[in-house]
């Protein structure tokens, strides 16, 4: 999984006037890239329960989430399309994660999509 994360996934990220187009091919391959991660975040983290906790943590919020995937949904302009992808992103995350948290509270790896989302 580790080797995974840090040899094949790739999302480039273009000037917005170039990926406002939906039909322009950066804007396709740059969608197409993003979708994959979030695949691959979703297998990443079915492993939790298998697999220690913290590596799935690492590999999958750190690593994946932090690294790749939010950079895409803080250049994502607000409205359906970025909706969409966070709910895709939170529908992930297993909820055993977030049984001991507070209210308010969330994981420390999750500090920043926290953010983006109240934005």
């Amino acid at each position: 999984m580790k080797k995974s994360i840090e040899e094949d996934v790739f999302i480039p990220l273009y000037p917005k006037s170039t990926v406002e187009d939906k039909s322009s091919p950066c804007s396709k391959f740059q969608e197409r890239r993003f979708w994959s991660a979030v695949k691959l975040l979703s297998n990443v983290l079915l492993w939790d329960g298998i697999v220690q906790e913290d590596t799935v943590r690492d590999l999958g919020l750190s690593k994946l989430l932090n690294r790749y995937l939010l950079l895409n949904l803080l250049n994502t302009p607000p409205g359906p399309d970025n909706i969409e992808k966070c709910n895709k992103v939170v529908a992930c995350l297993p909820e055993r994660w977030f049984e001991d948290c507070g209210n308010g509270l969330t994981l420390p790896e999750l500090q920043n999509f926290c953010q983006h989302l109240l934005q």
